[in-house]
């Protein structure tokens, strides 16, 4: 009773937040609107990576919770809350069975590398074997859990020509471990060349393999120091690979947009490549509640694709 009591009153404190805020509380849009939305929102487990690492929030309890707070149907998983679970079926099993209880459609699971798997792109032959190894459960975990992908890293050293076979490589160990799981494999900008979209769109078209693709993330394109890729160009070379779609979001201003990204003109980019998959949430800004980011994040979306959506 006193749990129960507890997740209450936050609840209510956090809507009070929200609405002090001027977020309003998620409505079911697919229920008011189009059956068929130009595109669908998932949040990515990192949105709430403070709330889980302080216990507020049990990640097996991840799915249920966006599909209550945020009114998704669809997460993306990160490994960082139960990287020592990658081959425990029950703990997986569990989780995965919270959200398809919940309606919860699980989208793909995050892989980092400072979590022991290691460089794909690593220079050293039977280090980079190993590292694609280290991927394997991951991928059969995506499986069990019925997601679509594992979204890995392309880290590596030397020169930019180098270091892009050595991690096209990697990607293909991987990717051919993949294919008869039915997992893709795919690769957000997040750090070094990887933020560099046609360095990146390069890896994909030496990999040339259909489970191998790209995960574009609106803000991740900060190459090293202060020299940063140009956002929406490094979007646009990394659409045409991509499995799906990492929708940034830091900071919002008094009008509801996020200060770094034009989001209008980022969905634009998006949508002209075809795309049509989820878009996922993924909140990293600290001035305010978690939840709040994702709430504004979720609501400037759906501003877009009304606007996108309008006839001509």
């Amino acid at each position: 009773m006193e749990a129960s009591r507890r997740d209450f009153l936050r609840t209510t404190a956090a809507a009070g937040a929200a609405a002090s805020m001027g977020i309003a509380p998620f409505t079911d849009a697919s229920a008011a609107g189009s059956a068929d939305p130009l595109f669908k929102i998932s949040v990515a487990e990192y949105s709430l990576h403070r709330m889980i690492a302080s216990g507020e929030l049990d990640p097996l309890d991840y799915g249920p919770y966006c599909k209550e707070k945020f009114g998704v149907d669809a997460v993306e998983y990160w490994m960082g809350p139960f990287k020592d679970k990658g081959k425990d079926k029950a703990y997986l099993g569990d989780m995965h069975q919270r959200s398809v209880d919940a309606g919860v459609e699980q989208l793909l699971i995050m892989v980092d590398i400072h979590d022991g798997t290691g460089r794909l792109g690593n220079p050293d032959e039977a280090a980079r074997q190993k590292a694609a190894e280290a991927h394997y459960p991951w991928v059969e975990a995506a499986k069990m859990m019925g997601c679509h992908s594992i979204r890995v890293n392309a880290q590596s050293e030397g020169s930019r020509e180098e270091q892009q076979k050595l991690v096209a490589d990697g990607l293909r160990k991987l990717s051919e471990f993949a294919a008869p799981h039915d997992i893709n494999i795919i690769v957000e900008n997040h750090g070094g060349y990887s933020s560099d979209g046609a360095w990146l769109a390069g890896v994909m078209q030496i990999v040339d393999l259909p489970n191998c693709g790209t995960l574009p993330d609106f803000g991740n394109f900060r190459i090293r120091d202060d020299q940063w890729y140009d956002r929406y160009q490094g979007v646009e070379e990394l659409m045409p690979y991509a499995k799906a779609v990492s929708s940034k979001s830091r900071k919002f201003d008094e009008s509801g947009n996020e200060t770094q990204t034009d989001f209008a003109k980022m969905m634009g980019i998006v949508m002209d490549a075809g795309y049509r998959g989820y878009v996922g949430i993924e909140w990293e800004g600290r001035d305010i509640p978690e939840v709040d980011g994702v709430l504004l994040t979720k609501k400037l979306l759906e501003q877009v694709r009304d606007s996108l959506s309008a006839p001509a």
